[in-house]
């Protein structure tokens, strides 16, 4: 089944209120009756609710499935191509940092390259969505409180990323988690199998691989977090992003205002979004990031 939280087509991106949710049907949507106004409760459901009348999906803006996900887990360096093109060596276990809810977007919502980076990049991740609250299970238990799976677009600040020496500014901004289009349930999409994955900037391919290269696979990285942090219903883990981002090309490549980012996986679909440049833009990294004038008023 493929889920998706809507509005009409004509609505205002920043208004909640307006978003319902449903299944995608073909070119058409079944709204849920009486859901939320995103897919948190019916995450959350045991049941599915009833659905009304179709709406064609021509008349409809898609929004991020999961409009404020509880946490947002994200998994470094999980695909071993990631790690060749870095020369680095696989870790010994998953490697786990966090984006905030400020940082969902869209499908087709602009990603606004802020005027503290110039190196900004992609990255296409299968995203798993939890669906039962979890602590300490092991990877037998894991795909049990798996409720489904879609796309995240890591989003990062490369020059951040090395300048702040970890990841948070880097890659929870706001709009830095495009996500979406669909929720795919875990009973027809099975994500332990290799999926295709790629990611394209103005339709030229960036990525090109498959989950087979995951070091560490769904069921592990599900119950590992568990380990430490409870997982709730509506809970994203984005399990990494294979090679060909920007940054490791030769040279390295960047994406800038009027560039628009594709990632797409195979039996989810492809998750679409324009850059646009934050302005105006400055020279000063420094004071494009607020630390010189930060540093001013501390003094």
């Amino acid at each position: 089944m493929r889920l998706v939280t809507f509005a009409s087509a004509g609505a205002d991106a920043d208004t909640p209120a307006a978003t319902r949710a449903g299944i995608l049907d073909g070119d058409r949507v079944l709204p849920f009756v009486g859901a939320d106004a995103d897919l948190a409760a019916v995450v959350a459901a045991a049941d599915l609710p009833g659905t009304t009348g179709p709406i064609p999906l021509a008349d409809l803006r898609l929004r991020a499935p999961l409009a404020r996900p509880g946490k947002i887990i994200c998994v470094g360096l999980n695909y071993r191509d990631h790690c060749r093109e870095q020369d680095v060596a696989e870790p010994a276990y998953p490697m786990l940092f966090a984006k905030f809810a400020n940082a969902v977007n869209d499908p087709g919502g602009s990603v606004v390259r802020p005027r503290a980076t110039e190196k900004l990049d992609l990255e296409c991740e299968l995203a798993v969505v939890i669906g039962r609250r979890a602590s300490r299970i092991g990877p037998n238990e894991a795909m049990a409180v798996v409720f489904g799976y879609t796309i995240l677009n890591d989003v990062t600040m490369r020059d951040l990323q090395r300048e702040d020496r970890q990841w948070l500014r880097a890659k929870g901004s706001d709009g830095f988690a495009p996500t979406g289009p669909v929720i795919v349930t875990a009973d027809e999409l099975d994500a332990r199998r290799g999926l295709r994955m790629r990611s394209a900037v103005n339709g030229e391919t960036w990525q090109d691989s498959s989950t087979d290269e995951m070091i560490f696979d769904v069921p592990t990285l599900v119950a590992f977090a568990s380990r430490a942090i409870t997982l709730e219903p509506g809970d994203l883990i984005a399990t990494g992003t294979p090679a060909g981002v920007g940054h490791f090309q030769d040279p390295p490549r960047y994406v800038q205002g009027g560039d628009v980012m594709r990632c797409e996986l195979e039996g989810i679909g492809t998750l679409e979004n324009p850059v646009v440049d934050e302005t105006p833009r400055t020279d000063d990294h420094a004071a494009a990031a607020g630390v010189s004038e930060l540093a001013r008023v501390a003094r």
